[in-house]
């Protein structure tokens, strides 16, 4: 046991290694120059109800994208789905689905998979010719992040696990594919296992480069020569926006059913403002949870952020920021403690312009 889990810490820290170019030159002047930012997007309700400060903890298909060392956790099976209203105000009432599995293969081994899809809603097809909107008609765009994780419990203490990514955009003429690893260990200690450490690497994989027909546009070598060209224009490569997330968690215990966490977590992000999240989950026999979280960044608190609904400031570069909140119900289907459970989460996140982004799911646990 010692010796695998030496193996995945060894992993964990050359992985680090290898991001660390990547994880640590965050700046403002590289903001936007990454790309498959959808990575970045919590698609699950219970974790993003307090702005993923319980991310050295989190468990169930939330692991997923928060610390997949936490699906280890995972009794027999756990399935969950989730709808997610991004941006609510956006013209195109951008929506995001996810529904994800996990099962137990072994004592103490747990894999999981998960498809994450995004409806954009329909784009006005514009050109140099034709600039008007309305004349060419709608393109839809398609973005899938496919999730196969594997997670292992070494002791009552010690948990890690690996999340492999397959990424998908695409156009009618153009796509784009890639490939990335999340890493991600837990720790929890304490006289009655309320003390909760974790660490995770996510988005590290190579290039991602979009290929295809849109690429390419017919033109006349001169004005007076009639013979049309197919040029193909060079597309640059773009990387991916690797995060490195370190977080710590304290549970209070009050009468055997009431429990209070604190947590925080420290989140440095490859291409944009390091965060830093704060946040309070109230839980009453783990069947009713409430919980609500704030998260910082460099310029959060400036009154000149927005003016008249458009982004004024340079110093704020996440659109997940500030104020978040949420609350999970979750019901006992059997008198067995670890039997049949169904449970309903909710969260909010506060996003300055537009309306927020609201997020259902529902879970179904043995």
């Amino acid at each position: 046991m010692k010796k695998s889990f030496r193996y995945i810490v060894l992993s964990f820290v050359i992985l680090m290694g290898l991001s660390a170019p990547q994880a640590f030159a965050g700046n403002k002047d590289r903001s936007g120059q990454a790309g498959a930012s959808e990575l970045l997007i919590n698609p699950w309700a219970a974790s993003s109800g307090w702005g993923n400060a319980g991310m050295s903890f989190v468990h169930g298909l939330d692991a997923m994208f928060g610390n997949v060392a936490g699906i280890s956790s995972c009794n027999r099976l756990d399935v969950n789905f989730t709808h997610t209203t991004w941006l609510a105000g956006v013209g195109n009432d951008t929506r995001v689905s996810s529904f994800g599995f996990l099962a137990r293969v072994g004592e103490s081994s747990v894999l999981g998979v998960s498809l994450m899809t995004f409806g954009i809603g329909a784009i006005p097809i514009t050109t140099p010719q034709n600039p008007d909107p309305g004349t060419l008609g709608t393109y839809k765009p398609n973005l899938m992040n496919i999730n196969v994780a594997f997670a292992k419990a070494f002791s009552n203490s010690i948990s890690g696990g690996f999340n492999l990514k397959i990424i998908s955009e695409s156009i009618k003429d153009m796509s784009g594919i890639g490939v990335a690893i999340d890493a991600g260990i837990q720790y929890v200690t304490g006289p009655f296992d309320n003390i909760h450490f974790g660490i995770t690497l996510k988005n590290i994989g190579p290039t991602m480069k979009f290929s295809g027909d849109g690429i390419s546009l017919k033109v006349f070598m001169n004005q007076t020569d009639n013979q049309q060209f197919t040029m193909v224009q060079r597309v640059d490569d773009f990387e991916l926006p690797t995060q490195l997330s370190i977080a710590a968690a304290y549970d209070f215990l009050f009468a055997e059913t009431n429990r209070i966490t604190l947590a925080g977590n420290f989140c440095s992000n490859s291409f944009t403002n390091d965060q830093y999240t704060l946040g309070l989950e109230y839980g009453w026999r783990e069947m009713f949870l409430v919980r609500a979280g704030y998260t910082f960044e460099r310029g959060v608190l400036s009154k000149k952020g927005f003016k008249e609904g458009f982004i004024d400031d340079n110093d704020c570069m996440n659109i997940n920021r500030g104020l978040s909140a949420g609350v999970s119900i979750k019901v006992p289907l059997s008198k067995k403690e670890d039997g049949l459970k169904l449970a309903v989460d909710y969260s909010f996140r506060d996003t300055y312009v537009f309306n927020g982004t609201h997020s259902v799911g529902a879970r179904i646990i043995f």
